[in-house]
């Protein structure tokens, strides 16, 4: 076993000093094989990411969310619906809601504009973990909005607290900020202008008692799909949304897109394993000088595999350590600024700190399987092939 072990070290000391030998031509393959890692290990660290954060900030989402639907399309509901949820046994809480979106010509964002009614006993003074600027909605408010900072800097309202929005008949409706969202909200409130509903209800021109839809909160979250049940059958032609069913929903849209960059990811190891297939078949003469060189000193065919594949594992296991820590960098220092469109969006307001990556043992292994093991396997017969040179053939 000693032996063995010795008889590696050689090997591998001769396999470092090969590599050197031949910087260039191992050079080029290790910047692209970095590259190639580097761009699928920050699509892995930014989905798991988004996943974890949107975990988090998915526990303040209603229970339930009912919304009434007309030929396919979502409709307003009546007020009067809220009456007949509250009467169903174990629903805590059902609150009104109107939100749309309105649409800045100056700018070009899209913003996400939602009236809640404040709730009762609310004071001045109240904090809200969700703010960090200012405060929430009082019951009492007209006029005043919560917004995020993206918002403000899209607005440019710099040190001022008053804008304007278009109501529908081109009348301007006047708002005053009163707080801002919290930086580690983004991911929902990056775009969202929070009012009240009666300023909401000004706002899109929507007729007393109706409503875009209403929020349950139950008593007890093991019987949440009971109780949507129990929901779709009293009022007929609505749409009951679970917490959990929008959870499903932002992780198949984050794998999605994953998995878009994944295919994209696939296709540069598949030309990047020809690329190196061509490399590590191309002998140089001198290569294949140094093969028979080695063969009449003694060196068996099995040890010229064995000196092969450790130069093909250095150069992999160091692009693939260089790869994924470029990408922790990409993803924790930048924030994903290369990828960030394709995951995101492309819309104007987009949060601007998503991205805090989640070390996960699964990712590592799936990031090496899918690229030093393919590069392993695109090298082994090249290895083969020089180890079977014979050494009176090219001395």
């Amino acid at each position: 076993m000693s032996a063995f072990f010795g008889r590696f070290l050689n090997i591998l000391d001769y396999a470092l000093g090969s590599l050197m030998r031949n910087f260039g031509k191992n050079c080029s393959i290790f910047i692209l094989f970095t590259l190639v890692i580097f761009l699928f290990a920050s699509f892995q660290l930014m989905t798991g990411s988004l996943t974890v954060l949107a975990e988090k900030i998915l526990v303040t989402a209603p229970d339930i969310t009912v919304q009434q639907m007309s030929a396919g399309r979502q409709v307003a509901i009546a007020e009067g619906a809220k009456e007949k949820l509250a009467g169903i046994l174990g629903v805590k809480k059902v609150t009104e809601r109107i939100w749309g979106y309105y649409f800045d010509e100056a700018t070009g964002a899209n913003y996400t504009v939602i009236g809640l009614t404040p709730p009762e006993g609310a004071r001045d003074d109240a904090s809200w973990p969700g703010v960090s600027e200012g405060r929430l909605l009082l019951p009492h408010d007209r006029g005043k909005v919560v917004v995020s900072r993206d918002i403000r800097d899209t607005l440019g309202l710099g040190d001022r607290r008053h804008f304007s929005l278009f109501r529908p008949d081109l009348s301007m409706a006047s708002f005053e900020t009163v707080g801002t969202f919290a930086e580690k909200l983004d991911l929902l409130t990056a775009d969202v202008i929070l009012m009240t509903l009666a300023d909401a209800r000004d706002l899109f021109a929507i007729e007393p008692g109706l409503v875009t839809d209403l929020l349950v909160t139950v008593a007890n979250p093991q019987e949440l799909d009971t109780i949507a049940g129990k929901i779709a059958g009293i009022l007929p032609g609505v749409r009951v949304i679970t917490r959990n069913q929008i959870r499903k929903t932002y992780n198949v849209v984050f794998s999605w897109r994953s998995g878009l960059g994944a295919i994209c990811f696939l296709t540069a190891l598949a030309a990047f394993a020809i690329f190196a297939w061509d490399r590590a078949s191309g002998l140089s003469r001198e290569e294949v000088r140094e093969v028979g060189i080695l063969k009449v000193l003694g060196w068996q065919t099995e040890d010229i595999i064995l000196l092969r594949f450790c130069e093909s594992a250095v150069i992999s296991l160091l692009a693939f350590l260089t790869g994924f820590l470029l990408a922790w960098i990409h993803v924790a220092v930048f924030h994903g600024t290369l990828l960030r469109q394709v995951l995101l969006g492309w819309s104007v307001l987009r949060p601007a700190g998503a991205f805090t990556p989640q070390f996960a043992f699964a990712d590592l292994l799936l990031t090496f399987s899918i690229s030093v093991l393919p590069y392993l396997c695109a090298t082994a017969v090249p290895a083969w092939r020089a180890a079977v040179v014979r050494a009176d053939s090219v001395i």
